[in-house]
């Protein structure tokens, strides 16, 4: 779709959302969406972007948006999924993914963590030394059928955001690949360790170009062949390159596709198109974010110092990485009347602020959008990962509904419920507890 038919699509989304009051001026002040036709459409362009020649696992990242009906939606679609704590491993089994589709990742896994994942034969990815060690003395007593790996760190360097570059020379994620001895030792593991089959990287997210993405897992594919190479055998069968293709938080448009991205692995890493390893990707942000908006009503309007301050139910507890991080992680905001239809008028600059009780508590600064006023819809674009779905619970804010929503057969819009509102009893039985 053009820019344009996907902002029309939002509009009519948004429309039919008022008209069902699913976001509603006394019940609903706040709700996500997911599009979930958009989201089929982004699994579909990673599935096709990747050979048919190639063994592929595409395990979405839990941590993106670990709704539970999304992620079966998700498992509907052929996708695996990657998870990063106990707690999305629980989330991934009850979407009803198989063990052996799963793929657990996390740099601080502990013993019982290790032990159910081995039992089930879940996919691990070993983030150091000692965590090699200790999945070592967990074998030698009893069996397993996982895919074992080690998460290597190819330090190739830093995108323009560092807390998304995870291949840097000091990353806490992985075994350090230009460290003194860590090559030897890493060869000495999987010489003495033959259920150490897989190796495993991620070179960061957004900031990070695709080049640098390239090169640190063509440096990752060397390192198997070398590791084959010295032991005789291929015992590396597996390579698992993670995710993290950007994504465009300036327009409507999706760039670079996943097929750009396939072709700047051919170019850096060929060996991985020859067949001879299986792979497994770890996309989430890259599938969801743009398939999913935030809409919250606008309860006030002021000016402080000349400037117009719009008062609105989306804050920090629905946008943490916006609020914390705004030069990052900047977020479009589009201005809708009461009944969802898009506002049109001279631009104003307002900023647009959440309810929580603390000052830095801005979607967007200055931002040129027709004059709000009380009573108006916000949409944040682009929000359906790593937003709604990643709550910050300062000031004890309730959890918002989300919905999924596809087109029926007649053109409609059918909106299901991924997650239920939270009620403030809900929130006063927790910590209550």
């Amino acid at each position: 779709m053009t820019g344009t038919q996907v902002a029309q699509r939002r509009e009519r989304i948004l429309t039919a959302a008022v008209r069902q009051r699913l976001i509603d001026r006394d019940d609903a002040l706040l709700a996500g969406f997911v599009d979930l036709d958009g989201v089929a459409g982004s699994v579909a362009a990673l599935q096709e972007a990747f050979p048919d020649s190639v063994a592929v696992l595409h395990a979405f990242a839990a941590k993106a948006n670990p709704l539970v009906p999304l992620l079966a939606e998700l498992r509907g679609l052929g996708m695996g999924c990657e998870v990063a704590s106990a707690g999305e491993l629980a989330q991934a089994l009850a979407a009803g993914f198989t063990p052996e589709h799963i793929v657990f990742d996390s740099p601080a896994k502990t013993r019982a963590e290790l032990f159910q994942a081995l039992e089930l034969g879940v996919t691990v990815n070993a983030d150091s030394f000692q965590e090699l060690a200790r999945i070592a003395d967990i074998l030698a007593t009893r069996s397993s059928t996982s895919q074992i790996g080690v998460r290597i760190n190819p330090q190739v360097g830093a995108g323009s955001i560092s807390a998304s570059s995870t291949a840097t020379a000091t990353s806490k994620f992985g075994i350090a690949l230009e460290d003194d001895g860590n090559v030897e030792r890493l060869v000495q593991a999987y010489q003495e360790h033959p259920w150490l089959t897989w190796v495993h990287t991620h070179v960061g997210s957004q900031g990070c170009p695709l080049d640098l993405i390239a090169q640190g897992i063509a440096k990752t594919v060397a390192f198997a062949e070398k590791v084959n190479a010295e032991l005789g055998r291929r015992q590396i069968t597996g390579i698992d390159i993670g995710g993290g293709l950007p994504v465009d938080f300036d327009t409507d448009h999706t760039a670079p596709g996943f097929d750009t991205y396939v072709a700047k692995l051919r170019a850096h890493a060929p060996a991985l198109f020859t067949g001879e390893y299986r792979m497994a990707t770890e996309f989430g942000h890259s599938l969801l974010s743009k398939n999913g908006f935030t809409a919250a009503y606008v309860e006030y309007t002021k000016t402080s110092g000349q400037r117009p301050i719009a008062i609105t139910h989306a804050g920090a507890q629905v946008a943490a990485r916006t609020v914390f991080q705004p030069d990052s992680w900047p977020l479009r905001i589009a201005a809708h009347h009461p009944n969802g239809t898009a506002k049109i008028g001279p631009l104003v600059a307002q900023d647009i602020a959440g309810p929580l009780c603390f000052a830095g508590d801005l979607i967007a600064r200055a931002r040129p959008l027709p004059a709000l006023v009380p009573g108006d819809i916000v949409a944040l674009l682009d929000t359906g990962a790593y937003c709604f779905s990643a709550p910050y619970h300062f000031n004890t804010l309730p959890e918002p509904a989300v919905y999924g929503v596809r087109t029926d057969a007649d053109g409609d819009f059918r909106f299901e419920l991924l997650r239920s509102a939270q009620t403030i009893n809900d929130l006063f039985t927790r910590a209550s507890r």
